[in-house]
């Protein structure tokens, strides 16, 4: 997969300009690496102004990775008490911001029903290194795959790459503790942890990009709606 991080060997891993400007302000504001702000972005330590997303909702899984992540040499440079503070939020973003539905999309996002999803990992990628994800798979039904269906309903670019950011780092990783990070990601790159159905899409406002000051603003149900003889829904 090309998105996914090229460990090498006997070489440390070293958070990025992306992450240390829009992640490492929120779990470690006094790290000396962190950027406060940058010509062109919006953050102002690690916070911006108001989004509104549109994500897939997914069940706290912490806790399926959390024994083995505790004994790995990097988990002192895990920021535990964010996993806690971000429960109940984890997501995987479909539509970044700015999103606004209107009664089309909405009656055709309830038209689709209730997809199948399936979430494996550990993942790391390319950019925002120092978050750790796990990837979604979504249903295919006669071969479409449902999440792509929802990007293009909205015009918005087919990723093709669903991910759920799960855990952050506090601090590069040293070459010892990077090979421990490779080799985590490769035991778990296939292994299923959760299957279920999403019968709902959360609009989720955030100030951050871990949403720690938001939450979800609406639900969007993905079933089909009694709308008698009217071509779609009044917004």
């Amino acid at each position: 997969m090309a998105s996914r991080t090229p460990f090498a060997a006997g070489e440390g891993f070293a958070l990025d300009q992306s992450y240390r400007l829009a992640h490492l302000p929120l779990v470690a504001p006094h790290h000396p690496r962190v950027i406060a702000s940058a010509p062109g972005k919006d953050y102002a330590m690690g916070r911006h102004g108001k989004a509104v997303s549109l994500a897939l909702p997914v069940p706290d899984v912490d806790h399926l990775l959390e024994p083995e992540l505790r004994t790995m040499p990097f988990a002192h440079k895990i920021a535990w008490d964010i996993v806690t503070r971000r429960r109940g939020k984890l997501h995987a973003t479909l539509c970044g911001a700015p999103v606004t539905l209107d009664g089309a999309q909405r009656y055709a996002l309830a038209g689709i029903g209730p997809i199948t999803v399936e979430l494996r990992g550990l993942f790391s990628g390319t950019v925002n290194h120092g978050r750790l994800y796990l990837r979604v798979y979504p249903e295919k039904r006669d071969g479409e795959n449902l999440l792509a269906r929802i990007q293009r309903l909205l015009a918005r670019r087919e990723t093709g790459l669903y991910l759920v950011g799960l855990h952050n780092l506090t601090d590069d990783l040293d070459f010892r503790e990077a090979a421990a990070l490779a080799a985590l990601i490769e035991r778990w790159w296939d292994r299923p942890i959760l299957r279920w159905q999403v019968e709902a899409l959360w609009l989720l406002e955030a100030w951050d990009d871990l949403v720690l000051d938001g939450g979800v603003g609406e639900t969007v149900p993905l079933r089909a709606l009694d709308v008698g003889n009217r071509p779609y829904p009044n917004p």
